[in-house]
């Protein structure tokens, strides 16, 4: 038997074939044929006679294995074919009747109508095969010619071949080009299933159609397959079995039911696919269907894949949505979830609390170990802000090192502000980034809607001045939004105006405070300090307006024109003195900065080695490219350089190794309390001098104020000292003056220092005899307190000073400057387990209002 999967497909047999597989009649029609002509003859066939009428029919039984044989081979082999299935046992078949004849049993005219029953016949099966009939006829009729005239037998014989030969070729022919052409019809007809199985087949898509009871008549094998089930099992289902409707979503369920039982069409609906333990998505379309009478008879509709669209999407809205360090809510979703409370259509539903955070020496950890280990500090971050404020609360990114927590409903002040000590405290717990112990803090400003607020804009204004002034305090703590923080910003704001317009009108003024060699005890040089005489608002704090300098960027001008006016006054002074000037990280990164130096030299025709740049820690920070050509570039110059706050910024050995510092300055927070009890400042001072020593360094003590503290640092080998205990900052004039009496320094001051101060930004009241005034703290210890606010107050004047709503405390004036005081506590103020000052942990009092206050003086 044929194997039929291994045959052409029958468009392309039926262009081929030269003769039909099978022929049941024919061999049947011999058969018949023969017994009629046995019952009208005078006599039975003869032996030759009966043997072709046998071979021949089992021949033409056995055709349809020629037919196999040759059907898919070349055309030789098909006429072989032909020959052997078609024209020997015809021609056996008119041989035995020819023979039959010749014996004289069969009369002529029973042998023509037996012969031409049989080719009538074989001219049905053969009707689409000319070439076929040819050798039919010849087969059957060649044996007659043969038998009366050989020789013109044998010529008719072969003409009638030959003309067949032809006949057939240019039918065969003909025959190709109409079943060619049958076929392209045939593929034009079929061409849309076609595409629509290559369309399900490649997964570009699927189709479906149910019935009226909307159960499946038919769904696309990919769709059974991605079910794990056969077609045929899903047929008869409902539609609906195709999906997980309970993952697909409320919207999603009712849009698709109701659009079956409404009986309307529905395009791209979102529905998640019934795979278990696979998520994935479909999207759906149909339409329904209705028969010539307008009758409802099922739906019909297509549906796509749209699982990676759909978790595109996802990925993009969690992007838009969601910070994509931390996981956290970023800006946009924190400002709608604020927005939305915010809108609430109950007025008791818009109360929220608001903690804007910031992260205390974050900047350094991502300068100094890079960025990914910053991202790996800011991953830890969320998740212990997350930890801290629990189910209270919405945390999210702002960006950088910034956080936001929003706490819906109200809250009482004593739990926000617990709250935010726990988020200060997790915070500020040590972290492991890439083996490294890594200590950071964090600062918090709270504003509350809508007592502070009743738009978004107001709550996040308020909330970041608060955040503000929790640094101002200090850092590592949180403050509450206020009214006065306010009057702080504008304050800020007037600053910088002020500034631009002092720097423009001349109002900087230089003052130079001496530093004095600790085994000589004479001045050895000044180190440059700007000062401000603002014309209504007399002195500024030199903290407050170069803090402003370097928010604006103003610090660029302010730098240059303070080390052209300190070579200007040097050039006045002998060529031993030398005078230090302070140069900003901003400047420091300034390419320019070797001309500027060069030309303030060469204008007032100093000695280079008469000029001093102090330069902070903070300047390693950038590219070791650019800092070390700069080092290299001011250090061709000729000019001093020295390490200035040393031990509070990035200290590093391994820039101490390269860079070419001539001396170290200790900053005055380790000079302060290095006396008292317990104190490790003393063993660091040491440690710094003796570092120096080695290096071939010198070295300052910044802030020396008292007798023992003077003492101590000369005794652990500081080369110079710098501070009130010898003179306080001089104008160019005195300085002159000073210098003109002559070198030598004589030490005075207090024999002991005071306890150590606490900066911070707090808002208390002052009362003096009955009368209530408005002050700011600007920093405190347990034993006094540098007060801000009130203008010319005589020393000695006693107040009683309310810290918080339950503490109040009786101070003396010890000295007054301007607007500026410093008090003395009569009883020392107590700490708490964790060291800080408890009086000032409550709430701060409420402010006086305007016309209860008086001024004093």
């Amino acid at each position: 038997m044929r194997s039929h999967d291994n045959l052409p497909p029958e468009h392309v047999l039926a262009a081929r074939q030269l003769f039909p597989r099978t022929w049941p009649f024919l061999p049947l029609t011999v058969f018949l044929a023969v017994l009629g002509c046995a019952n009208v003859a005078s006599g039975p066939p003869g032996l030759a006679s009966g043997m072709a009428f046998g071979v021949a029919i089992v021949m033409l039984i056995l055709s349809r294995l020629v037919y196999d044989l040759v059907i898919t081979r070349d055309y030789q082999f098909q006429v072989i074919g032909l020959l052997v299935a078609v024209v020997m046992p015809l021609s056996l078949v008119g041989y035995g009747f020819t023979t039959w004849g010749s014996a004289g049993t069969l009369p002529p005219v029973y042998l023509g109508a037996a012969v031409s029953a049989i080719f009538a016949i074989a001219a049905i099966y053969l009707r689409r095969h000319a070439l076929g009939i040819v050798a039919a006829q010849i087969g059957l009729y060649a044996p007659m010619f043969f038998n009366n005239n050989v020789a013109g037998g044998l010529l008719g014989f072969l003409m009638a071949l030959t003309l067949a030969m032809i006949l057939s070729r240019r039918e065969m022919e003909e025959q190709a080009r109409l079943e060619e052409a049958r076929a392209a019809q045939e593929r034009i007809n079929t061409r849309a299933q076609d595409i629509l199985w290559d369309y399900e087949q490649t997964g570009q898509g699927w189709f479906w159609e149910t019935d009226r009871r909307s159960l499946l008549t038919y769904v696309s094998p990919p769709v059974a397959e991605a079910l794990r089930l056969k077609p045929h099992k899903l047929v008869g289902q409902p539609l609906t079995r195709l999906f997980d409707l309970a993952d697909t979503g409320e919207e999603g369920e009712r849009t698709l039911l109701f659009h079956l039982s409404a009986r309307s069409a529905f395009s791209e609906l979102s529905v998640r696919a019934a795979i278990v333990d696979e998520e994935r998505w479909w999207s759906v379309s149909g339409r329904p269907l209705y028969d010539h009478f307008d009758n409802f008879i099922g739906f019909r509709g297509s549906g796509t894949d749209l699982t990676e669209r759909k978790r595109s999407q996802e990925h993009a809205t969690r992007l838009a949505r969601y910070d994509s360090l931390t996981g956290l809510a970023n800006r946009f979703t924190m400002s709608q979830s604020l927005e939305k409370i915010l809108s609430a259509p109950q007025i008791i539903d818009r109360s929220c609390s608001v903690f804007l955070l910031d992260l205390d020496r974050f900047k350094q950890v991502n300068d100094t170990m890079g960025h990914p280990a910053g991202d790996a500090l800011l991953k830890q971050v969320s998740s212990r802000l997350q930890r801290a404020v629990g189910k209270m609360g919405q945390v999210g990114r702002l960006g950088g090192d910034e956080f936001k927590v929003i706490i819906p409903g109200r809250v009482q002040h004593d739990k926000l502000d617990e709250l935010s000590r726990e988020i200060i405290n997790s915070l500020s717990q040590p972290y492991t980034i890439e083996g490294q112990r890594v200590v950071i803090g964090a600062s918090v400003g709270i504003a509350i809607a809508p007592d502070d607020g009743a738009t978004s804009e107001e709550i996040i204004r308020n909330a970041d001045l608060a955040l503000y002034a929790a640094k101002d305090g200090g850092r590592g703590r949180s403050h509450f939004y206020s009214q006065e923080l306010h009057a702080d910003a504008e304050a800020r704001s007037q600053m910088e105006e002020d500034l631009r317009d002092a720097l423009a009108k001349g109002q900087l003024q230089m003052f130079y405070q001496p530093v004095v060699s600790t085994t000589t005890e004479t001045i050895t040089g000044f180190e440059a300090l700007m000062r401000w005489h603002h014309p209504v608002k007399g002195w500024i704090s030199p903290q407050r307006f170069i803090e402003s300098a370097e928010d604006t960027g103003m610090i660029q001008q302010l730098g240059d024109w303070a080390l052209r006016q300190a070579c200007e006054q040097l050039a006045k002074w002998p060529e031993e003195i030398r005078v230090a000037v302070n140069v900003s990280p901003l400047q420091f990164a300034n390419p320019q900065l070797p001309s500027i130096v060069a030309n303030a030299i060469a204008t007032t025709g100093i000695h280079p080695s008469q000029l001093e740049l102090e330069i902070t820690e903070s300047v390693f920070l950038q590219d070791s490219a650019d800092t070390d050509g700069m080092f290299k570039a001011l250090k061709n110059i000729g000019v001093r350089l020295a390490l200035d706050d040393f031990g509070t910024g990035y200290s590093s050995l391994g820039y101490l190794k390269k860079a070419p510092f001539d001396k170290i300055k200790i900053d005055k927070s380790f000079v302060r309390g290095v006396t008292e009890k317990g104190s490790r400042n003393a063993a660091i001072i040491a440690s710094i001098t003796s570092l120096a020593h080695s290096l071939g360094m010198e070295t300052t003590a910044e802030g020396v104020e008292t007798m023992d503290e003077l003492e101590l640092v000369r005794m652990h080998g500081c080369s110079h000292v710098q501070g009130y205990i010898y003179e306080r900052p001089l104008d160019g004039e005195q300085a002159s003056e000073r210098l003109a009496a002559g070198l030598e320094a004589v030490a005075r001051g207090p024999r002991c220092s005071r306890a150590p101060r606490q900066k911070m930004l707090r808002k208390v009241v002052l009362d003096h005899a009955g009368h209530l005034y408005n002050g700011t703290i600007r920093n405190i210890s347990t034993t006094g307190a540098l007060i801000e606010g009130l203008w010319s107050v005589p020393v000695g004047t006693i107040f009683k000073l309310q810290l918080s709503h339950t503490y109040t405390v009786t101070c003396t004036t010890r000295w007054s400057e301007d607007d500026r005081m410093g008090v003395e506590f009569a009883n020392a103020l107590a700490r708490d387990s964790a060291g800080r000052i408890a009086a000032i942990e409550a709430a701060a009092p409420s402010p006086i209002k305007e016309g209860q206050a008086k001024q004093a003086g």
